[in-house]
């Protein structure tokens, strides 16, 4: 095995990896160029690594298979798994750096196939007593049976960045949702439509125990906030989000409840709706959209911490022996 090295005098060796196999390629992609050029250059020698649609791994344009790839971690000092979604987020990329023994930013196994898990999460979060829609899960098996009532909101149950997610305000359209989201997943959950606010937070975790949560992020959109609205500037990111002190409290009590019990490492972005009854919770992110302009910077920013700043703390937290205090 290549010893991790610090290369170029004092600098660090960081792999930073993105793509993936998921249909959130594309913003993966994004996130992982912004990360990689963001990281100091004094202090990070940067290795970019890149998953492709059909699993293949790359370092720019040379091809490497996975024995190389896993060769090419091992000669870093850490690992940023800029990857969403499936065979990435879902703590594919942590079980792969597990076994290469190379430390790693972000959640392990366990709390990224929970996250990931839309379904599972929210079993977590009744358990700790925190809300969530009232939801069902289907299969391609029980998806014919599921005879709509009222409006819903259809979504995949391990899929990000709205894909496959639809909002039906009337039975015509049942069908042609749950097929969307069936062809990202088998599985699918039919919520109800919640009233309230859409309000983010991002939870910083240390290696020492100690928890941040950021400022809350309001996102506002005309209409229906679907992949169109997050990546085509069609929302509007309001940060920190105009909450009272009892709304606020709330709902950084969920958020950390919620990633203390799903084992969350690092930085997660919890997205609620905040209602006349208290946070709602809508979903955890291990791995959220990690560009500057993206929301987890973005509340982070709010907070007097630059993006660089952030990916450093980030980074700093999993090296032996230079653990933030």
């Amino acid at each position: 095995m290549t010893t991790p090295a610090t290369s170029q005098g004092a600098r660090t060796r960081v792999a930073v990896v993105g793509g993936g196999q998921s249909c959130e390629h594309e913003v993966s992609l994004a996130s992982a160029a912004a990360v990689a050029a963001a990281l100091d250059p004094t202090a990070y020698d940067v290795v970019r690594l890149t998953i492709a649609r059909d699993g293949r791994w790359a370092s720019g344009d040379r091809a490497l298979g996975l024995g190389e790839a896993v060769t090419v971690l091992q000669s870093c000092a850490a690992v940023l798994p800029v990857v969403h979604g499936p065979r990435g987020e879902d703590g594919s990329l942590a079980a792969l750096c597990e076994l290469a023994g190379v430390a790693y930013v972000g959640s392990g196994v366990g709390a990224g196939a929970l996250a990931m898990d839309k379904w599972a999460t929210k079993l977590v979060a009744g358990a700790l007593g925190i809300a969530t829609a009232p939801g069902v899960l289907l299969t391609a098996a029980t998806a014919t049976s599921y005879a709509w009532t009222h409006p819903v909101v259809v979504k995949p149950v391990a899929a990000g960045s709205s894909h496959g997610v639809s909002l039906v305000g009337d039975p015509s359209r049942l069908a042609d949702a749950l097929a969307a989201a069936l062809a990202l997943d088998d599985r699918v959950l039919v919520e109800d439509v919640v009233a309230g606010r859409e309000v983010d937070v991002a939870v910083l975790g240390g290696p020492d125990g100690t928890r941040v949560v950021s400022p809350a992020l309001e996102v506002v959109v005309d209409g229906w906030f679907d992949y169109e609205a997050k990546y085509a500037g069609g929302a509007d990111f309001r940060v920190p989000a105009a909450l009272s002190d009892a709304e606020r409290c709330a709902l950084e009590e969920a958020a950390l409840a919620v990633y203390d019990a799903l084992g969350c490492a690092g930085v997660a972005r919890v997205d609620c709706f905040v209602t006349g009854d208290g946070p709602v919770l809508n979903e955890v992110n291990t791995m959220p959209g990690f560009t500057e302009q993206s929301q987890v910077p973005r509340m982070f920013a709010a907070a007097g911490m630059s993006y660089a700043d952030l990916l450093d703390r980030l980074v700093r937290d999993v090296l032996p022996g230079r653990a933030v205090s």
